[in-house]
């Protein structure tokens, strides 16, 4: 019977959407998946970690990030000492701010976990992978104190621990790693352009890639097309404005890029299931 981690058994009964959970050494704990995200990083030893069919070595330093219903495990654990940072992407409060783009961001926190990443891993050296358990560690505390204002810390903290490992994807990257970045330049400038008309030729370019290798690349890491991506973040973007201000559909269809309300609307209810009024009302925004 396929094993899933919990929310309700690993994170803390108030509800808040981090946990640090500290494994020195790893015991042996089977193929598993989680109703969570997992940022892992390898603090010492080594092992063989299996996802389905693919399996690759790790070693002190590497970190990658699984999220999804897909089974993971370690084999052949050599003094395996690693500290998973369970988080739930949907329930941070947390404002990216420029964050999107930085390519590494992109790389480890969008591509690779859709992707077995034996590969393109992130490996950090002995100073940032210091750096990181550093912030961790305080991470960790604010947990465990849970302090008034703790909430406010920690996810401070987690923000520190996403934005150096964005950063270190760009330093040193594998010739995969690389691959990724590349894409990730793509979808940063997307990000950045999010209200202009997808152009391919000039993704292609910033990709340095022909424009059907960029489109065979993308769809294959993102598992959809530049122009579904931009309009994903495009609604995205909507939901938050929604949410937060009385601003009317039609105004907000404008604002975020698209110059018929109607096509937005269409194109809102495909990918949230409801259209951006019904949405509104659910949020209670009224």
């Amino acid at each position: 019977m396929k094993r899933v981690l919990k929310i309700n058994d690993w994170f803390h009964p108030d509800g808040f959407p981090i946990h640090v959970e500290r494994r020195d050494p790893q015991e042996p704990f089977g193929p598993h998946s989680h109703e969570f995200a997992e940022l892992v990083i390898i603090t010492g030893g080594k092992c063989l970690h299996v996802i389905g069919q693919d399996s690759w070595k790790l070693t002190a330093g590497d970190v990658f990030v699984i999220q999804g219903s897909g089974e993971h495990e370690y084999q052949d654990m050599r003094d395996l000492r690693l500290v998973n940072i369970l988080y739930q992407p949907n329930q941070l409060k947390i404002m990216l701010l420029d964050l999107p783009s930085v390519a590494g961001y992109h790389a480890l926190f969008t591509l690779e976990p859709s992707r077995p990443p034996a590969k393109g891993m992130l490996h950090l050296n002995s100073r940032e992978l210091a750096q990181i358990t550093g912030l961790v560690d305080r991470l960790e505390n604010e947990l465990k104190v849970r302090e008034p204002g703790f909430g406010f810390m920690a996810t401070a903290t987690f923000m520190q621990v996403i934005g150096l490992l964005s950063r270190s994807y760009g330093r040193a990257p594998s010739p995969d790693g690389r691959a990724m970045l590349r894409i990730g330049e793509a979808l940063s400038h997307l990000e950045r352009h999010t209200y202009q008309k997808v152009n391919l030729d000039e993704l292609a370019s910033i990709a340095h890639m022909s424009r059907r290798s960029f489109l065979r690349v993308f769809q294959s890491a993102t598992g959809t097309s530049p122009l579904n991506w931009q309009i994903g973040q495009r609604v995205a973007r909507a939901c938050g404005m929604l949410r937060n201000t009385d601003k009317r559909v039609t105004e907000i269809a404008f604002d975020i890029g698209f110059n018929d309300s109607n096509y937005f609307t269409r194109q809102f209810r495909k990918i949230t299931g409801v259209s951006p009024r019904e949405y509104r009302m659910r949020q209670g925004g009224g």
